[in-house]
């Protein structure tokens, strides 16, 4: 890749990512007057931003905060989603972190002293020297896909967002995870008449803790429709085709908006730019878990 390099300072590190765990580097890095770049190709915490409005996380606050630094909850109550991105700013702020935000690292090349790092930033493409790069990307780039057809279709989304959008409208949920079972919760709390779908006989075991009582309930009261052992094998505009998947048998199931929330994957491809070992159908990186040095010298992962 041909590009021009921004400088010839070199920097001890890049870290590619400006979530919760790549903002705890930078802040130790800096403590320790050692030099790096952060990339990230959103702003800090971009995964968060397309949380569900008003989403809490399921662990306590104590144990989603950086650097020991408490999260201000007057209540000792769990993070909304909003409360932890505004944290996420004033630990930036309050150490005067330099991130590169809206930079989205494109490619390496390797270099003697360590790597170049090309990157496309909202005012072009930019190169940078360093010696060590650490991924700090996060698992969750994009989510899982159905690959049926209709999943494209204006009606079908892979994000929920808010509940106010389905007031009054068949929805079904895809999926019997956490995401699926607070979103159709939310959707039934805000007037929409609320199905689910799942492979499962039961939802799972790992829905939180305060959501699994009331779904259960409202699903035994025939509130909330549940459809179990079933798989979706085509949407359409009015309605999803569902299989039974210990007979074969299909269905059709009305839906005006379809929300299939099966989780979430990584994007890997960095990682594969720089020549670290991928193992398992999680394509998980070979790293040392003392160091977190990848197979590759001077690459780490983070998180």
């Amino acid at each position: 890749m041909a590009m021009q390099v921004n400088s010839d300072e070199v920097r001890e590190v890049a870290i590619v990512g400006a979530g919760p765990i790549g903002l705890e580097l930078a802040i130790h890095l800096k403590q320790r007057g050692i030099s790096y770049w952060q990339f990230d190709k959103g702003n800090i915490g971009q995964t968060m931003t397309w949380f569900p409005d008003g989403m809490t996380f399921f662990s306590s606050a104590d144990r989603i905060a950086i650097c020991n630094t408490p999260i201000p909850k007057v209540d000792q109550s769990k993070a909304s989603r909003d409360e932890y991105l505004a944290y996420l700013r004033m630990m930036a702020q309050a150490h005067a972190l330099q991130i590169n935000s809206y930079e989205e690292v494109l490619d390496f090349e390797k270099t003697p002293e360590g790597f170049i790092v090309h990157t496309k930033a909202l005012s072009g493409l930019k190169s940078y020297r360093v010696k060590r790069v650490v991924l700090a990307k996060g698992d969750m780039d994009r989510p899982n896909q159905l690959g049926i057809s209709g999943e494209d279709l204006p009606h079908v989304s892979h994000y929920f967002k808010n509940p106010h959008i389905y007031y009054g409208k068949k929805v079904l949920v895809i999926g019997g995870k956490n995401s699926a079972a607070e979103a159709a919760l939310r959707c039934y709390h805000c007037g929409a008449d609320v199905s689910i779908a799942y492979r499962g006989d039961v939802l799972s075991k790992s829905i939180k803790y305060w959501l699994m009582p009331e779904l259960d309930g409202r699903i035994k009261r025939k509130e909330i429709k549940y459809l179990a052992r079933v798989q979706p094998v085509e949407i359409t505009y009015s309605h999803v085709v569902l299989k039974n998947m210990d007979t074969g048998e299909t269905i059709e199931q009305e839906a005006d908006f379809v929300l299939p929330l099966i989780g979430y994957a990584a994007e890997m491809s960095l990682f594969e730019k720089l020549g670290v070992e991928l193992k398992g159908s999680e394509r998980k990186p070979v790293h040392n878990s003392s160091t977190m040095e990848t197979n590759v010298p001077n690459v780490y992962a983070a998180g």
